[in-house]
């Protein structure tokens, strides 16, 4: 029990994380690369879709975005879409592609998205450790009902911690480099 316990929120925590990875993938730096756009929500015949499913989306050179349309009826969608993002990208379409120039990022944007950075971060770490609280509560409950003895339950907090402490670092780490990334001119 107390096994599969924690394995389901190590499974957590690893979603968790991943989250903050696709999370901090999404903010701009200098340089070009599709996830920054690919999440975006585009309205195409009243449903709102990501713009990956609508679209390919290349970065054919590092300070340039090319997104190619499946359907040259949604080029307009798209391009509202980018606009209305909080990206300050402004797209320039051709009739068959749009073209996005990503230009540089002036030091106090850097220091924003920094601050961005580090707030997300912190979000993460946050839901990692109120992960951690939820699997305290469910070994207490087991210690309660007489189904782990105390023993049992101080070993599973200490791996609990362990895990905790792991998925924090890793959190911390892609905020470093995700850091690191932004300072670089």
């Amino acid at each position: 029990m107390v096994e599969e316990a924690l394995q389901n929120i190590e499974q957590k925590m690893a979603v968790s994380v991943d989250v903050l990875k696709k999370d901090l993938a999404s903010i701009r730096t200098g340089h070009a690369t599709p996830a920054l756009i690919e999440h975006i929500k585009v309205e195409y015949n009243g449903v709102p879709l990501p713009l990956n499913q609508l679209a390919t989306i290349s970065a054919p050179e590092a300070r340039l975005l090319v997104i190619q349309p499946w359907d040259r009826g949604g080029i307009h969608s798209i391009e509202k879409a980018l606009l209305k993002s909080d990206l300050g990208l402004n797209p320039a379409s051709d009739g068959n592609v749009i073209r996005l120039s990503i230009p540089p990022l002036t030091e106090e944007r850097r220091h924003e998205l920094i601050k961005l950075v580090h707030r997300r971060v912190e979000e993460r770490k946050v839901a990692v450790r109120n992960l951690r609280r939820e699997a305290l509560e469910e070994l207490r409950n087991l210690e309660k009902n007489k189904d782990i003895s105390q023993d049992e339950n101080k070993r599973a907090q200490d791996q609990l911690q362990k895990l905790t402490d792991r998925f924090v670092a890793i959190a911390e780490q892609f905020g470093h480099d995700k850091e690191a990334e932004l300072v670089e001119v």
